[in-house]
């Protein structure tokens, strides 16, 4: 479009061919300027694959970009929606998928945000790790502004910080460093004792641990948290 002043009136018929002349011009750099966004999203899942993690790029409106055939065949987890959206089959992980999608776009920093995804009968639990892209991670992964990338829970002998927990799974100083402590191991009397807390006190932030994590059982938990050092990495990699 012309800018012009309101009281000049209606734009004339010389304005019209000049802007007709520019339009085929304009038309082929936005379309090259696109696939050119396209490729390089795809080269970025298809190292997720080669690291054998399943992945995919969304716009920030959530809209799917492209996807690795490993998150691809992972169709009993990842749902499409209307619009080229994306969701979650369990229904409170869904929830909190969504929750981070829309959080990620007033973010003036990137964070990782990890959700985890119960275990089914035929699948393993996984977390699901949304790294809003920013800055010089946003020209890397042209065209894109959330990365996700899904890893099952397995138990290491890997033990997060209380401060990398909290910052995860939301948890309060207190609860990450109880959290921290049983990851290592320990019993809950222990844990409680070692934070410094009640065995009640304990059980009351465990309870409130297992709501924010998606966990049921200590068990569970502990294998989560020992998951948890992967997106850091992530994160750190990003920046």
């Amino acid at each position: 479009m012309f800018q012009r002043a309101l009281g000049e009136g209606r734009y004339d018929r010389g304005s019209f061919d000049v802007l007709d002349a520019l339009r085929p011009t304009m038309a082929r750099a936005s379309l090259i300027a696109a696939r050119l966004g396209v490729e390089r999203a795809r080269g970025t899942v298809a190292a997720m694959t080669a690291i054998g993690l399943p992945a995919a790029v969304l716009s920030l409106s959530g809209r799917v970009l492209t996807a690795n055939p490993l998150f691809e065949a992972m169709s009993s987890v990842f749902l499409p929606v209307a619009f080229g959206g994306l969701a979650i089959a369990e229904p409170n992980a869904n929830q909190l998928f969504q929750e981070a999608i829309v959080a990620a776009r007033g973010e003036a920093e990137p964070s990782v945000r990890s959700i985890p995804v119960p275990a089914t009968a035929d699948r393993q639990p996984l977390i699901l790790h949304l790294l809003p892209l920013r800055r010089a991670a946003h020209e890397i992964f042209s065209g894109a502004d959330i990365l996700v990338a899904a890893t099952a829970v397995n138990a290491s002998s890997m033990v997060p910080s209380p401060t990398l927990l909290a910052g995860l799974f939301d948890l309060t100083p207190a609860e990450a460093r109880l959290a921290s402590a049983l990851s290592q191991g320990r019993t809950l009397t222990e844990a409680t004792a070692s934070s410094n807390i009640t065995v009640k006190t304990g059980r009351s932030y465990l309870e409130r641990i297992f709501a924010k994590t998606g966990t049921r059982q200590q068990s569970q938990l502990v294998a989560l948290l020992k998951s948890a050092e992967l997106p850091q990495m992530a994160k750190r990699g990003s920046q």
